[in-house]
C-alpha cells in the first residue's frame, strides 16, 4: 500500500511540474517532495510471511564470541511460533508482530548445565527475551532493541 502511494505521489508531481510550468523553485520542491515520498515507502518493514517456516543460524552475538562446538538457532513455524536450539539447550515460545514490529515472548528453554556454553547461553536467553524489532535482509535476521543489535542470524535451508 505504501508503495503505490509514492508512485502515485511521483507520477501526481509529475503532472504538476509538466502541465503548470512551475518556476524552478518550485519544481526543485515537488522533485524533493518526490524523493521523500519514494524513500519513505522503502522502510523496513517486518512481513510475518518471510518469517513463516523459516530456519535461521546465528552468526554474531555483539561482544561475545560464539563457540565453536554448536550452534544456536531460530525457527519461525507457520503460526509464528519459535523453536531453537540455545547452544546446549532448547527453547521456544511466541513471536509478534505489531505495529511493523516484531516482539518475542513467552520464551522458556530446558535447563541442562553445559560449563563449555554456558556464557553463551546466557548472554544468548537473555537476548532473546529483549527483542522488539527486527530486520529482515535478503539471507539475514536482524534481531534489535531499539537502536541496539541484539543478534544476527543467517537463513538456513530446512
Amino acid at each position: 500500500m505504501r508503495q503505490r502511494t509514492a508512485y502515485f505521489a511521483i507520477f501526481l508531481g509529475l503532472i504538476i511540474v509538466a502541465v503548470f510550468q512551475i518556476t524552478e523553485p518550485m519544481k526543485n520542491l515537488f522533485v524533493y517532495g518526490i524523493i521523500i515520498c519514494l524513500f519513505s515507502s522503502c522502510l523496513e518493514k517486518v512481513d510475518p510471511k518471510k518469517l513463516k517456516e523459516t530456519k535461521w543460524e546465528l552468526t554474531e552475538l555483539p561482544g561475545l564470541t560464539l563457540p565453536a562446538t554448536t550452534k544456536a538457532t531460530l525457527v519461525f513455524g507457520d503460526s509464528l511460533n519459535i523453536s531453537g536450539k540455545s547452544f546446549c539447550n532448547s527453547y521456544g515460545g511466541k513471536a509478534e508482530i505489531k505495529d511493523q514490529k516484531i516482539i518475542l515472548k513467552d520464551v522458556i528453554s530446558t535447563r541442562m548445565y553445559c560449563q563449555e556454553t554456558d556464557a553463551a547461553e546466557r548472554a544468548y536467553m537473555q537476548a532473546i527475551n529483549q527483542v522488539t524489532d527486527a530486520k529482515i535482509l535478503t539471507e539475514e535476521l536482524q534481531l534489535w532493541n531499539g537502536d541496539k543489535k541484539l543478534l544476527v542470524f543467517k537463513k538456513v535451508d530446512q
